[in-house]
């Protein structure tokens, strides 16, 4: 089915719901909402107290109510007691303290604030001038005297100027409103926005062509056979060669094969096609941290294109992720934000 098409059904535990995002047929994206409602997720914010300091990291423990801690980072200078807000950054593993930060960002559909971080800043993706320069007005004129910073979002390209300017205004007003509830015991401040919503705001860039909400939608558009697809560590990358992705303790492992064909050409083909593959596996399958690959043989002057294509395969995810280099052994190393908690975890077969 050609087209970009965001389905919405129920989750199959019952609690929430699952949206995805297929483009001509394949599967984009997931949202899913994490049955497990007692851990601390990625974009909730709390009012912390600082706990213990952890010496050599630099780090210290905070407590963030009903039995949940988190690791601040950034805990120079803080005294135990204190009380501060902090967003959870990212997914962390269980038994773990989830990661958290001071700087808190508050994320629409088109826009994002960010209280500690001054500054007006455009998508980098709205290229065209005269674009840039009414959403620059725009901005602006909503962000006022607001000491906020504020990040316009790729969404924003074409969309109606009242839209724009009321999400800003949301954003500033939950971020001033947030700010005054600084002091006090540890509570849970902004609750993650469930899947409906996320699939909104994250899923809309551009506008899908359909947007399925009829029970049993998953069923209709093939989404769960998409799924059971992810389940499995081997992806397909034509012409007999497929890379295998495993996550472990440490990282996770990615290996490429080609199959039977042991030649250099097949090597190389294989290896534009999982560096091509990769962001969106990692993405529908909601892995981050380290990431290692260990590509098919290749001479040291190819390796450079297979950075190119894989800088410009990663423009399209909406995860971060950087590319670090290669190794002596010659495997290739990223790091990749954990925004999201695994598919295993809150879709389990």
């Amino acid at each position: 089915m050609k087209g970009r098409i965001a389905v919405i059904d129920d989750h199959p535990s019952g609690t929430g719901k699952v949206a995805a995002l297929l483009v001509d047929g394949r599967l984009e994206d997931l949202i899913i909402d994490d049955p497990n409602t007692k851990r601390a997720q990625p974009e909730q914010i709390y009012r912390a107290r600082l706990d213990r300091p952890l010496k050599g990291m630099g780090g210290a423990i905070v407590q963030l109510g009903n039995g949940q801690t988190g690791f601040l980072k950034e805990a120079k200078g803080r005294r135990p007691g204190t009380s501060l807000l902090v967003q959870v950054s990212t997914h962390a593993e269980p038994g773990k303290a989830a990661p958290v930060t001071p700087r808190l960002l508050f994320k629409s559909r088109y826009a994002i604030v960010t209280p500690h971080a001054p500054g007006l800043n455009i998508a980098r993706r709205i290229r065209d001038e005269e674009e840039r320069e009414r959403l620059d007005i725009i901005a602006r004129a909503a962000m006022q005297s607001a000491e906020s910073g504020l990040i316009l979002r790729s969404a924003c390209a074409g969309a109606d100027p009242d839209e724009i300017a009321e999400d800003i205004a949301e954003m500033l007003e939950l971020s001033r409103r947030i700010a005054g509830e600084a002091e006090g015991a540890p509570e849970l401040l902004r609750e993650v926005p469930v899947s409906l919503s996320r699939a909104w705001r994250d899923l809309s860039d551009p506008d899908p062509d359909e947007v399925d909400r009829s029970q049993g939608s998953f069923d209709t558009h093939g989404v769960w056979d998409h799924i059971d697809a992810l389940r499995s560590a081997r992806v397909s990358l034509g012409g007999g060669a497929h890379m295998t992705i495993e996550p472990t303790k440490a990282f996770v492992a990615v290996d490429v094969n080609t199959g039977g064909d042991m030649s250099q050409a097949a090597g190389l083909k294989a290896n534009l096609a999982a560096v091509r593959a990769l962001p969106r596996q990692l993405r529908l399958r909601g892995l981050g941290e380290q990431c290692v690959a260990d590509l098919a043989p290749m001479p040291k002057w190819v390796r450079r294109g297979r950075e190119i294509s894989l800088r410009a395969a990663r423009k399209a995810d909406t995860v971060e992720t950087t590319f670090i280099g290669w190794t002596p052994l010659g495997h290739a190393e990223l790091t990749r934000k954990r925004e999201r908690i695994p598919l295993r975890e809150v879709l389990p077969a």
